[in-house]
């Protein structure tokens, strides 16, 4: 291994998790970053004053294009589009807040209703603490402009994040109890559970059975979950740690899957239930 290629390798973790924030997608921050390893191995080594900032930039302009073309693959998807969840351990340093809120599930998801430029200034604002000269270098805007982005960014994504955060110890209480609950078939317990705005998204992307629109609202989350409780027995599950979090990792009718709950106030707000088996063929085989 050279020493270009040992230079790299330090950023690589960093530089992943920056590509899956922009994209949501395992596979194609793969694929970004390989390709900003390929233009960092093009360069003169001397020509570059500051490895992580032109890294970074690079990796983030990548990931702005690979996003506009994404966007319209997904526009077809069949179902729900849900990103794909990733061991917590793939993603680099999670030692602030804002690294590890910018990479829950629940964000991630949020992040799609931004446009890809929106989006980068937002992560690289929240996530890396970029001053906003060096955001509007990298995304070839202005400085007001990004000042704007960032701002219109946090007002479309705070109904979603301005929520109770519990920690990993009552999140995996809470997954348990729902786990239980789900099992036992105590729909006592489930009602109590669910949030009455609660919503059920499932990713299936038509390889597998999923529900094709989100489903909304207690009585009708409750009536689709009883319904696969009493379709699919429960083989195996689960507590994984996903995105920064715990998360279930639930085998059932044959079929893996990983569910993620969001809670507000102690009560289930958002169930994500990626069933597509494509999005995770990156997770451990073991729960």
């Amino acid at each position: 291994m050279t020493q270009h290629t040992e230079e790299f390798e330090t950023h690589r973790q960093v530089l992943l998790g920056l590509a899956y924030r922009l994209l949501g997608s395992v596979w194609d921050a793969e694929d970004v970053v390989q390709d900003a390893y390929l233009r960092w191995s093009r360069v003169e080594r001397d020509a570059i004053r500051d490895p992580r900032g032109f890294l970074i930039t690079v990796t983030s302009r990548l990931a702005i294009d690979q996003l506009r073309s994404a966007r319209v693959t997904r526009e077809a998807y069949v179902g729900p589009w849900l990103p794909e969840p990733v061991a917590t351990d793939t993603l680099g340093p999670l030692d602030t807040a804002e690294l590890r809120d910018t990479v829950s599930y629940a964000t991630v998801h949020l992040m799609e209703r931004l446009s890809p430029p929106e989006r980068a200034v937002f992560v690289l604002r929240e996530a890396f603490q970029l001053p906003y000269e060096e955001i509007a270098s990298i995304i070839e805007a202005s400085v007001a402009n990004c000042r704007q982005m960032y701002s219109r960014a946090g007002r479309h994504l705070a109904a979603g994040r301005d929520r109770f955060a519990p920690s990993d110890d009552e999140h995996a209480k809470l997954l348990t109890r729902f786990l239980e609950a789900a099992q036992g078939g105590d729909l006592g317990a489930l009602t109590e559970l669910l949030a009455e705005d609660v919503v059920a998204w499932s990713d299936g992307g038509g390889k597998v059975s999923a529900a094709r629109r989100p489903v909304i609202g207690r009585t009708k989350v409750l009536a689709f979950l009883t319904g696969l409780l009493n379709r699919y027995e429960v083989e195996a599950f689960g507590v994984v740690d996903i995105n920064g979090g715990p998360a279930l990792d639930i085998t059932a009718g044959g079929q893996r899957q990983i569910g993620v709950l969001a809670f507000r106030e102690g009560r289930i707000e958002t169930i994500y239930t990626v069933r597509n088996p494509d999005k995770l063929t990156h997770l451990p085989t073991e729960a």
